[in-house]
C-alpha cells in the first residue's frame, strides 16, 4: 500500500511518546460533574479537554475548545473529508483494581492500565498521533481531517448532539471507541425510566431503602438495602440457600436497621453476561426473605420476577429475540432506588436489527405496568451501514495492510458515538480477542495495538485526503 513504509518508519520510535501522552489524560479524573460556566459536564471533562488541546498544540496541530462541549483539532484548512470522533469522559473508577489505581497509569507486560486507557483516551491519542504523522510526512493533502474530542459520551451524547446541531456532518466518520475490524451494526437501545409510588409504610418486616447502580449503561457492582424487623441470621441463611453466581453478601446492624450489601462485578451494559449484577442478586435475596405483604415488598418481588439474577436476554420480561446479522437481544437491570414512599429504576436493552417497538418496548412496558409501575422512554433504533459501502472497503484495506487479517464487519450491542451519524462506523482500537476490561477494574489496552491503530488511521487519512 502506498506510503505504508513511511508510516511504519514514522511509528517505529513513537511508543514512549504515545504512552506518555495517553498517561497525561488518564491521570485526570474526567467523570461527569456539576455544570459550571464553560464546563457543561463539570471540571473533570473540562480539564481533560484542555489537556488534549494542549497536547495537540505541542504536536503542531490547530485545536479549538467549542464551548466546553467538544474539542476540535484540524489537520489543515482544507474541506473536511473525515471526522474522527472519540471522547475524554469516563465511567466511574469503580473498585477491584489490582495492577494500579484508576488514575495512576502504568505499563505492565506491554499493557497500559488506567481508567480511560482503552475507553477512550488511548485511542483518541492514537488518532491524534496519526494526524501528526501525516502532517510530519509533508504529503500534499487536498482534504482535511477533524478530530472531535467529546466530553459526554458516557452520559448521554449531549456533546455530539450539540456539535451536529451547529456544524455539518463530514462525508465520512469513524470512531476509535470499539474493536477492529469494522463495526457497521450497532444494536438498538431501550433504556426507560420506570417508577411506582405508595403511601408511607409501617408494617414489619420490610425493606425501607434500596440503592443500586449509578449508570444506565453499567452493570452495578454494588447494591445496598436497609431492612427493619429482619435478623442478620435470616439474611445469611437465605443467601446460603441461593445460587447467585459470584455475588457476595454482608450484613451489619445499625440500631434497629439491618444494612445488607451485595457485591458483584462491573461490566458494560451491552455485555451483562461478563459481569455479576449486584442489584439483581440483592433483589433475589430480598425476595427470599419473609417480608410483610406491603407495596415495597410487592415492588421488590415483582422486579425480581421481571429481572431475575442471571437473565441477560430478557426472557422473564418477554422480549428475548435474535437475528442472524446482530445476534441476541441483551438486557441489564442497572439502576434502582427505593424509599418508604416509592421506587424508580432503569434497565438497558440492546435490541437486534430485526426488533421493533412492538416486540420490545410494548412488551416490556406492558409487563412493568401490569406489575404496578409507570414507564417513560423511547426506543432508539439500531445503526447500520452496509458492508458494500466504499468507505468501509477503504477501512478494510487499511486494516488488512497493517494486520494481515481480514477486514470484516461486526455487530455489537454497545452504542458508539456514531450511532446517530449517517454512514459512521466504529473502527478500532482493540484487536480481535483482546479483553480490555471496558468499564471494569484494571481497564487496559495493549500498547502495540495502539501503535498499530495509529498506523491504520494514518493510512486511512491518506486514502481519503490525498
Amino acid at each position: 500500500m502506498e506510503h505504508q513504509h513511511a508510516i511504519e518508519t514514522y511509528f517505529a520510535q513513537r511508543e514512549e511518546q504515545l504512552v506518555e501522552a495517553v498517561s497525561r489524560l488518564v491521570r485526570i479524573d474526567s467523570t461527569l460533574g456539576p455544570a459550571q460556566p464553560g464546563q457543561p459536564f463539570g471540571p473533570g471533562p473540562a480539564a481533560a479537554l484542555e489537556e488534549l488541546l494542549c497536547l495537540a498544540r505541542e504536536w503542531g496541530l490547530a485545536g479549538e475548545n467549542l464551548s466546553g462541549y467538544i474539542g476540535a483539532v484540524d489537520l489543515n484548512g482544507q474541506e473536511t473529508a473525515l471526522h474522527i470522533l472519540g471522547h475524554l469522559d469516563i465511567v466511574d473508577p469503580g473498585e477491584g483494581w489490582t495492577v494500579t489505581q484508576p488514575f495512576q497509569p502504568v505499563v505492565k507486560d506491554g499493557l497500559l492500565y488506567g481508567r480511560g486507557s482503552s475507553d477512550d483516551k488511548g485511542p483518541l491519542v492514537a488518532a491524534l498521533l496519526a494526524m501528526k504523522a501525516v502532517k510530519d510526512l509533508g504529503l500534499p493533502l487536498r482534504k482535511n481531517v477533524r478530530l472531535l474530542a467529546g466530553t459526554d459520551e458516557e452520559t448521554g451524547f449531549r456533546d455530539v448532539k450539540w456539535y451536529y446541531a451547529n456544524h455539518p456532518y463530514a462525508p465520512h466518520t469513524l470512531s476509535p471507541d470499539a474493536d477492529f475490524p469494522i463495526i457497521n451494526l450497532e444494536k438498538g437501545h431501550y433504556q426507560p425510566l420506570f417508577q411506582a409510588d405508595w403511601q408511607p409504610e409501617t408494617a414489619l418486616p420490610r425493606v425501607t431503602a434500596f440503592s443500586g447502580g449509578t449508570r444506565v449503561n453499567m452493570v452495578p457492582s454494588k447494591a445496598e438495602a436497609t431492612l427493619l424487623g429482619i435478623a442478620p441470621q435470616q439474611v445469611e441463611a437465605a443467601f446460603q440457600a441461593l445460587d447467585l453466581g459470584g455475588a457476595a453478601c454482608t450484613c451489619q446492624l445499625e440500631g434497629p436497621n439491618l444494612r445488607v450489601l451485595c457485591t458483584g462485578q462491573n461490566a458494560h451494559g451491552s455485555t451483562p453476561q461478563e459481569g455479576v449484577n449486584a442489584q439483581t442478586a440483592l433483589l433475589a435475596l430480598l425476595s427470599a426473605l419473609p417480608l410483610t405483604d406491603c407495596p415495597s415488598t410487592r415492588a421488590v418481588r415483582a422486579l425480581h420476577a421481571l429481572f431475575p439474577h442471571g437473565d441477560h436476554g430478557g426472557q422473564a420480561l418477554g422480549i428475548a429475540q435474535a437475528d442472524e446479522l446482530s445476534g441476541p437481544l441483551t438486557l441489564a437491570f442497572t439502576m434502582l432506588s427505593l424509599s418508604g414512599e416509592g421506587c424508580t429504576g432503569r434497565f438497558d436493552v440492546r435490541s437486534p436489527l430485526s426488533a421493533t417497538e412492538a416486540t420490545v418496548k410494548a412488551v416490556a412496558d406492558a409487563a412493568l405496568e401490569q406489575a404496578g409501575f409507570t414507564v417513560q422512554g423511547e426506543m432508539d433504533p439500531p445503526h447500520y451501514v452496509p458492508e458494500s459501502d466504499p468507505f468501509l472497503r477503504t477501512l478494510a484495506q487499511c486494516y488488512e495492510a497493517y494486520t494481515g487479517q481480514p477486514g470484516t464487519c461486526l455487530a455489537i450491542g454497545g452504542g458508539t458515538y456514531v450511532h446517530d451519524i449517517p454512514g459512521g462506523v466504529a473502527f478500532g482500537p482493540n484487536m480481535p480477542g483482546f479483553v480490555s476490561n471496558l468499564h471494569g477494574p484494571d481497564e487496559r489496552i495493549r500498547v502495540a495495538d495502539l501503535l498499530t491503530t495509529g498506523k491504520i488511521y494514518a493510512q486511512v487519512i491518506l486514502a481519503l485526503c490525498l
